[in-house]
């Protein structure tokens, strides 16, 4: 289990319990869907795990760029950035809560580098807890400026690595005792065992688009002649819509292209179709090994390599942070960046050697139950209760 680094993230003890009467209400501002991005599915799935957990009283506050945005019912109001009427509405329904749950990323709240919603705080009088979906290991000024003041005025700061506190506290000013680790939830499947029959399934999925990695994915493939007929690599997922409003399918024609001339193209498969989550956990259980072979360095949490490692198998990543962290842990092989040979190897070595492939995913089985979201939520119940205990101290 990622450990708690202070007293706000401990679990309930007797005493805390004898503290309140009731859970605490939670206000969550986030983008939520039928938003189709990370960070309104995560929102969606935390509000959910805390209902679990005993959160009744739960309002989401959706942040809609010029829309009505969510129709779910637990949709209290809609943030549009750039308006002051909005954001005073906003106010009034936030403060009716016991805690207000921030998601943090930078474009969503309207102003340079999202800094609207530093605006928005100066009329929150409840407790304020901020999850960072984003911390940059080289921030602009106006990035350092706004997770700063941010975290300033929050009373706690929820980093969902390791590798994204430490590179938190020791990149910017901020109030050490402030952040906590909590991880990133996942919704954990029935488990499926894998298919003795056919090939081996690599699956990369997820947004398409250059620093995706999928080309070294490729070449490495071309290194493995002896693995042609016994191992099947599927690109799964549609282009990234602003990468298709800029540069139309450039980059998965380049990755077609690049199979060809290689002669892999028949151990390579791309399938664009949009899937439920439900549907994509049935793909991720339907393959015996992830890929994801990001060109970036920085990224310090990665939904996708959770919801791979939840569902039970092996992963193969380049060593962004959190994939260092999360796989060490025995799930999996971290290689270099932009590097076919190392891929080639460790490809190599799920496909021929069985024991190696079992063993990892005995691996996944406690920390799919850590991650769950059930497990996760709780964590942030627990975030709040300790809030309120020290309050009332």
């Amino acid at each position: 289990m990622l450990p708690v680094h202070n007293n706000i993230g401990r679990t309930f003890s007797a005493s805390s319990k004898r503290l309140l009467e009731r859970m605490p209400s939670i206000a969550i501002l986030s983008t939520f869907p039928p938003t189709q991005c990370g960070l309104a599915t995560f929102a969606d799935a935390l509000a959910g795990g805390l209902q679990a957990v005993g959160v009744d009283e739960l309002g989401v506050i959706d942040v809609s760029e010029g829309s009505a945005g969510s129709s779910d019912q637990r949709v209290v109001a809609h943030l549009v950035p750039h308006s002051a009427n909005s954001r005073l509405n906003v106010v009034r329904q936030i403060n009716s809560y016991d805690y207000l749950l921030i998601q943090h990323e930078f474009g969503i709240f309207g102003g340079a580098d999202g800094n609207e919603v530093l605006t928005l705080l100066d009329d929150v009088y409840v407790p304020v807890i901020v999850t960072l979906h984003t911390v940059p290991l080289f921030p602009s000024e106006g990035q350092r400026s706004v997770l700063e003041a941010l975290a300033h005025r929050a009373d706690v700061l929820i980093a969902m690595s390791n590798a994204a506190r430490e590179r938190f506290i020791d990149g910017y000013d901020i109030d050490v005792d402030k952040v906590v680790t909590i991880p990133h939830g996942a919704t954990v499947p029935v488990f499926v065992p894998m298919s003795t029959n056919g090939p081996m399934s690599l699956l990369t999925w997820g947004l398409l688009g250059p620093g995706k990695g999928v080309e070294w994915v490729i070449d490495a493939l071309a290194m493995t002649p002896e693995l042609r007929g016994q191992v099947m690599y599927t690109i799964a997922g549609q282009t990234h819509p602003k990468v298709l409003l800029r540069e139309g399918e450039k980059y998965r024609n380049m990755l077609k292209r690049r199979a060809e001339l290689l002669g892999v193209s028949e151990m390579v498969h791309f399938d664009d179709e949009y899937r439920s989550l439900s549907a994509l956990m049935e793909l991720i259980q339907q393959s015996h090994c992830v890929v994801l072979p990001y060109d970036s360095h920085d990224q310090v949490t990665s939904g996708v390599l959770v919801d791979a490692v939840v569902a039970g198998r092996p992963v193969i990543a380049t060593q962004f942070p959190h994939a260092v962290e999360l796989l060490s842990r025995g799930v999996g092989i971290t290689v270099p960046h932009r590097d076919s040979v190392s891929l080639a190897h460790a490809i190599r070595k799920v496909a021929t050697e069985p024991h190696t492939l079992s063993s990892m995913v005995n691996a996944t089985i406690p920390i799919a139950e850590e991650h769950s979201w059930v497990s996760v939520a709780s964590r942030y119940a627990s975030v709040a209760l300790a809030i309120s205990e020290k309050n009332l101290v």
